[in-house]
């Protein structure tokens, strides 16, 4: 996974400062700013997060990496909300990935208000959550990948994999980390100086 994190990552800061195909090309051409900054941030974002995670008993190093990775996420997060506005793809489709936006950036506050209050194992969980929205950037092309090889219409794929692409890690995520930590006393489990 993180082996695919790291190339769609790569990818998008590449596509953020290469040429385009045609559909990107013209969302570049309404956001000149703001549909490049999308790409780097958000492909920094997906290196960043699990660095972030594999760093989490390195408190010190941990916090540096979260922040980095909390900025790449706001400024991702926020432009992507811009992008979905400005995609050529269908009207169900531009929602999936504003919704996706939204849903990221809202986790991503939720989780800093969490370690703000001491709340180790909501932030976790909020964390990880994060992170299965943000990989919906992987398994949409994966989707998209395999809907090309099987002749399926455009159209109507791509907007079900915008939707489906974080929605079902996310729902995962919720299930495992629920059932893990269900058996963990809730609330405080120990402070963190942020």
């Amino acid at each position: 996974m993180f082996l695919l994190a790291g190339l769609v990552a790569l990818g998008a800061i590449a596509l953020g400062l290469l040429p385009l195909p045609y559909p990107l090309f013209l969302v570049l051409q309404r956001l000149p700013i703001a549909f490049p900054l999308h790409m780097v941030a958000s492909g920094l974002a997906l290196i960043l997060i699990p660095i972030a995670a594999f760093l989490r008993h390195r408190r010190t190093v941990h916090r540096v990496v979260g922040r980095a990775a909390a900025v790449c996420v706001a400024v991702g997060g926020t432009t992507a909300l811009l992008v979905a506005v400005a995609s050529e793809a269908t009207v169900a489709a531009r929602a999936g990935l504003l919704a996706q936006g939204l849903v990221w950036i809202a986790l991503l506050a939720a989780a800093m208000m969490a370690i703000r209050r001491g709340t180790v194992t909501r932030h976790a969980r909020l964390m990880i959550a994060m992170a299965a929205v943000a990989s919906g950037a992987i398994w949409l092309r994966l989707f998209v990948y395999a809907a090309v090889i099987a002749g399926l219409p455009s159209d109507p794929v791509y907007a079900a994999a915008t939707w489906a692409c974080w929605t079902l890690p996310l729902g995962l995520a919720v299930v495992l980390t629920k059932s893990r930590t269900a058996k963990l006393a809730p609330g405080r489990l120990s402070r963190v100086e942020m």
